[in-house]
Formats: C-alpha cells, structure tokens, sequence
C-alpha cells in the first residue's frame, strides 16, 4: 500500500481526495494535515510515501513545509505540489525546495492516482500539460550560484548528455531516439548521474541542471 499524508487548509477538499484515493485499491491515506508546521510533524509521525501538499494556506504554507520535510533527504517522502495554479510562484519555490513534483487540481482523478504512484515509484513528475512551460521558467529565473563542487566533474559525458536532454523537457523515449540507445540504456545512465548529483528523482534533477549552470542560458 501506499502511505499518503494529505495537506490542504480546506476540510472538504481534504475530504475528497481521501475518498477518492482510497478507491483506487492500493492507497492508503494515513493522515491529514490542515498547515505547513502540521504536516511537517505528521510527516515524521506517520512517514507517508507521498505528501499531496497545497501552497497555499494560512497558518504556514507549503512551501516552508516542503523545504523542512524534504531535508530528510533520500528517506523522506516525496512531496507532490497541487495547485490551482501552473505558473505560480509557490510552485517554482516549492521544486526547488525539494518537491518531487506538481499537478493541479483540476487533474483527472486518474492522473492524481497515477501521480501518487509515480512519486511513490521514485518517479517524479512535472503536469504533462505545463512541463516545458515549467523548465523553460526556471531557465529564465534561473540565478548564477557557485555550481556544485565536483558535481560536474563526476557525470560522464553520456550522463551529462542524458541530463542536459531531459532539462529540455525531453523524456526518456524521446532522450532514446535522438542518442540512438535503449530506453533502458537511457534510464540507466540517469539513475546513475541522479545518485552522483544526490538527485531524488527526475524534476530535482532539472532543478539541479539549471542551478549548476548545465543549461546554457
């Protein structure tokens, strides 16, 4: 089963999602949290695989929360952002914070079951229908930070390749076709650059790429 914390300010929002998650036959929602100090706190009680964290909410929000839970680094659970809005500068706060991902609320059910379970796989993910919206934002935030000591240095060249191409929005597949490889090949390379730059899944490992200036600008 997947553990899930639920954290959002509204009750009946809260609600909602707990019906419909626990429908889908292998979700278990283990608690709820109405703030961003709670759900810190019910993060570490209960260790969920997945928080379904909103941003905005009045006695602390998401972002801080998110930025606290994912501190526990490789053990903590994985923080899935939903929001009402794509382009909201919560949302870009709470990736590089340490979210796994984002969706909105106006998703599918199917794709918020399909999100959790993703997430809980060690997949990230960005919503399909905004993610080269969201990557090529953050190429135009992105600041000039002293780039990782050595974190360049250690990927390989295929590893930097595949990295670069994924920070382009590109996903496996399409990585695949244009180097000519296995799809297979592909996701070996990444898991191997992801565990060298101490990224937890695909969206940190974009966050990662235009921090350390891999992108060009």
């Amino acid at each position: 089963m997947i553990k899930v914390l639920l954290v959002d300010d509204q009750a009946v929002v809260r609600a909602g999602f707990r019906v419909l998650l626990e429908d889908a036959g292998d979700i278990e929602v283990v608690g709820e949290a109405s703030n961003g100090p709670a759900a810190v706190r019910e993060a570490a009680l209960l260790r969920p695989d997945v928080v379904c964290m909103d941003v905005r909410m009045p006695g602390g929000d998401g972002l801080a929360a998110t930025r606290r839970i994912a501190e526990g680094g490789a053990e903590a659970p994985a923080v899935l952002v939903v929001t009402t809005f794509d382009l909201d500068d919560y949302v870009f706060g709470a990736l590089e914070a340490g979210a796994s991902g984002f969706i909105l609320k106006d998703c599918e059910p199917d794709e918020l079951i399909a999100a959790i379970r993703r997430l809980a796989d060690g997949e990230g993910l960005v919503d399909q229908s905004v993610t080269r919206r969201v990557i090529t934002e953050f190429a135009r935030r992105r600041r000039s930070p002293e780039p990782e000591a050595g974190a360049l240095e250690a990927l390989t060249a295929r590893e930097t390749e595949i990295v670069l191409l994924l920070a382009q929005g590109m996903s496996n597949a399409e990585i695949a076709e244009r180097l000519f490889v296995e799809t297979s090949t592909v996701k070996s390379h990444l898991r191997r650059a992801m565990t060298k730059i101490g990224a937890r899944d695909r969206v940190q490992t974009v966050v990662w790429a235009f921090q350390n200036g891999l992108v060009p600008q």
